[in-house]
């Protein structure tokens, strides 16, 4: 196959830990109810759509049964793709309503600031609606009360959220089951925007003065040591500067400090937000204008312009003693404090080299 065929492929859209959490209650719950599992079993998603899932696992009792479902995520790098949820319904004594319960691989809230109080499994709120529109339906088809416990599993799931930011955010022993929408869509910015708003939310309830967000683990290393944060303070900002500032403006700390290497802050410095490879790109003319107001000669600038990375820019400004990662230091912190829009939030920025060592700071 060519590689224009390859590019017009449309990506596989996939489903959601809540979805598959959702349609796994659906089957346990019917086969408490009636002794017989749907497969496929078929649920309606917030937003109308009806995906029907094929069961993994089925198993049952007197007063109980489980269901479980292969997580499929599409064409998206979900460290949960391939993941089995399992939900196991119980039933419950009249005017118990819907209780859920952390099974083995999902992780409990153990800090204040997400959506879910502290010592509840991590089972956002949108999840929980869908199971219990489920569980209402079905006990309401079958003149049941609908009084049940949920426990929700995933076999491996505590190996798995190692690979996720649930530790950082407090959330101890597994997974989160998550989902607004029901559906992953590949490698959208969403998700990752989203674990860095309640990355805030826990920083902000921990009641941390000082915040930071990094663009990858180099730059994280150095903000450690700089300032010695506690890891539940360090954002996992990744390429988005934006969406942290962004979300700052509405929900402020005292203090941010934005870390990353000279490329990424380069790009920010020239009004960037979203510091991806494939969203912005470094203008070699205006680090070469830079080295120029700074009181570098021509043969500087156009070495600048001319430079194959910015790495490389900053390498010959530096040779030459201008301080060309402090001025961009400094532009960042314009660019971002622009985007804070007043907010009540002091900004500084940390630029570092390969090695992690501090190469130009502004604030």
């Amino acid at each position: 196959m060519g590689r224009t065929t390859m590019a017009k492929q449309q990506l596989r859209r996939g489903w959601t830990t809540g979805a598959c959490a959702t349609a796994a209650v659906k089957a346990a719950y019917t086969a408490l109810l009636t002794g017989r599992f749907p497969d496929p079993v078929v649920i309606t998603l917030p937003g109308g759509e009806t995906p029907a899932f094929a069961l993994a696992l089925e198993g049952k009792g007197e007063d109980w049964a489980e269901a479980g479902i292969i997580k499929d995520a599409g064409d998206d790098p979900d460290v949960t793709h391939g993941a089995m949820i399992v939900a196991c319904v119980r039933r419950a004594g009249a005017g118990a309503g819907v209780r859920f319960l952390a099974g083995a691989g999902v992780g409990t809230v153990t800090r204040p600031g997400l959506p879910v109080k502290v010592g509840e499994p991590a089972i956002n709120p949108v999840p929980r609606q869908m199971m219990r529109q489920v569980v209402e339906a079905l006990a309401q088809a079958h003149g049941e009360t609908g009084d049940v416990e949920i426990e929700i599993a995933v076999p491996g799931g505590e190996a798995l959220a190692a690979k996720t930011w649930n530790p950082r955010l407090g959330i101890k022993g597994g997974l989160s089951i998550l989902g607004t929408t029901g559906i992953v869509k590949p490698f959208s910015c969403a998700a990752w925007i989203a674990s860095i708003h309640r990355g805030i939310d826990v920083a902000r309830a921990a009641g941390f003065t000082h915040i930071a967000g990094a663009t990858g683990s180099t730059s994280e290393a150095a903000l450690q040591a700089l300032y010695r944060l506690p890891l539940e303070a360090l954002i996992d900002m990744g390429d988005f500067v934006g969406g942290m500032l962004k979300y700052l403006r509405a929900h402020p700390v005292p203090r941010v400090t934005v870390a990353g290497g000279f490329g990424k802050i380069t790009k920010m410095a020239q009004g960037a937000m979203d510091l991806h490879s494939g969203r912005s790109q470094v203008d070699f003319d205006w680090l070469a204008a830079r080295v120029a107001a700074l009181g570098g000669d021509d043969g500087a600038a156009e070495q600048v312009r001319r430079a194959n990375t910015a790495m490389e820019a900053e390498t010959v400004a530096r040779a030459l003693g201008l301080p060309l990662a402090e001025t961009v230091a400094r532009s960042a912190q314009e660019a971002g404090l622009a985007m804070l829009r007043g907010a009540d939030v002091a900004l500084d920025i940390v630029v570092v080299d390969r090695s992690g060592q501090v190469i130009g700071h502004a604030g």
